[in-house]
């Protein structure tokens, strides 16, 4: 059965030029980078040009800002520990409601050791309420956490705005931009972002590698400590081929950002646009925000998210749920509860997260399908049938 995959925000393919560039350092150069003998240390200047890629999408000022680490979890719990170690007398964070567990299950551990925490909220579309966060930093603050791009909905948060209302009060500012990095453009040299988290697997980099950019000046305490490696910001052997993938990734993603904001957003929106045309009681969450332009989240009243990905399972579509229903909890996403849509909205939501290699055909698939989908799962719902009941009553 041929795939159609629509769940690049979970994961996506490592490009074909990714693991070409790779395949030299896991066979033939394979020596430790921190040696002595050219062998190995001639290795160097290859993870030089892998960090010089990365600084050029992000819009750096210099690749020694760049840390390379295992994945975004790690570089989101970098900054925050770093951030209450660097200002220990500082005892006060900021973070949304709608982060990633990287940074929400972080910060609610801060505060069971003491720290004070307040979470910002979101509107019905999913944007972030500004003046909450002029009013809550503080001399206290020492640091704010602001996603980027929300994993689920796609909306997109204005964090150099942020960024800016945190330097003005003297608060460390980082954002977790593991779904926007790749998809919206970043100028970090001009902005006041001091660190930001971004993780190789959502930009066509293979799993297990990631990055942590922290501006030239930023207080900055290591999470991980042994060797000299990075700088002495981050100990551990480098784990080169992944960190020239990832550098190979990140000269695609700067070289295709017009394709992703043209292409695949035009492909998004007719997804989006015939599923609500062909299908009734459905609704985008996150519609009037500005948006991720790959990512679409649908949801289905009264049916699960759950069924519906069974059922494009069964066809070779892949997409992800934003319900948590996947996982044996009966509550729906908390990004969608904080954005308030309701219960019986909130549990059929399915997310599309489209990629460069998303093709015309594959939308006309999901077009083709998911009504069918929805038709049946409604018939044997009892939230379906007793809404059809209710609508169909002449009393």
């Amino acid at each position: 059965m041929k795939v159609t995959y629509l769940d690049n925000n979970a994961t996506s393919m490592p490009a074909p030029e990714v693991t070409a560039e790779m395949q030299p350092f896991l066979t033939e150069f394979y020596g430790n980078a921190s040696s002595m003998h050219d062998f190995g240390g001639g290795v160097q200047r290859y993870l030089d040009k892998a960090r010089r890629q990365v600084a050029d999408l992000l819009g750096a000022a210099d690749p020694t800002e760049i840390i390379f680490t295992s994945c975004g979890t790690e570089s989101d719990n970098t900054a925050l520990f770093s951030a209450i170690r660097s200002y220990p007398e500082k005892r006060h964070i900021i973070t949304t409601r709608v982060e990633h567990p990287a940074v929400l299950n972080t910060v609610r551990y801060l505060q069971s050791q003491g720290w004070q925490a307040t979470y910002l909220e979101v509107d019905q579309d999913g944007n972030l309420d500004m003046e909450s966060l002029r009013r809550s930093v503080t001399t206290n603050t020492a640091i704010v956490s602001i996603m980027h791009a929300n994993n689920e909905t796609g909306v997109v948060f204005p964090i150099e705005e942020a960024a800016a209302i945190c330097k003005e009060r003297g608060a460390l500012f980082h954002t977790d931009a593991v779904q926007s990095v790749g998809k919206v453009p970043l100028d970090l040299k001009n902005s006041a972002i001091d660190m930001l988290s971004l993780s190789g697997h959502k930009l066509h980099a293979p799993k297990g590698i990631g990055v942590l950019y922290v501006r030239r000046g930023t207080r900055f305490v290591p999470f991980m400590m042994g060797g000299h490696q990075e700088r002495g910001r981050r100990a551990g052997t480098e784990n080169v081929p992944y960190i020239i993938g990832l550098g190979k990734a990140c000269e695609l993603a700067r070289e295709r950002l017009n394709d992703e904001n043209t292409r695949v957003k035009a492909l998004r929106d007719r997804l989006q646009a015939g599923l609500l045309s062909a299908i009734p009681n459905a609704k985008v969450n996150g519609a009037n925000a500005r948006r991720l332009p790959n990512t679409a989240n649908i949801s289905f009243e009264f049916v699960e998210g759950e069924a519906i990905l069974l059922h494009l399972s069964d066809l070779g579509i892949c997409a992800s749920s934003g319900s948590a229903c996947t996982s044996g909890s009966l509550e729906p996403s908390h990004v969608l509860r904080a954005m308030g849509v309701p219960f019986t909205f909130a549990h059929g939501s399915v997310r599309f997260s489209l990629s460069y290699y998303t093709t015309e055909q594959e939308i006309d698939l999901v077009l083709a399908e998911m009504p069918a989908i929805i038709k049946k799962l409604r018939e044997i719902s009892p939230f379906g049938r007793s809404e059809a009941a209710a609508k169909s009553c002449t009393c």
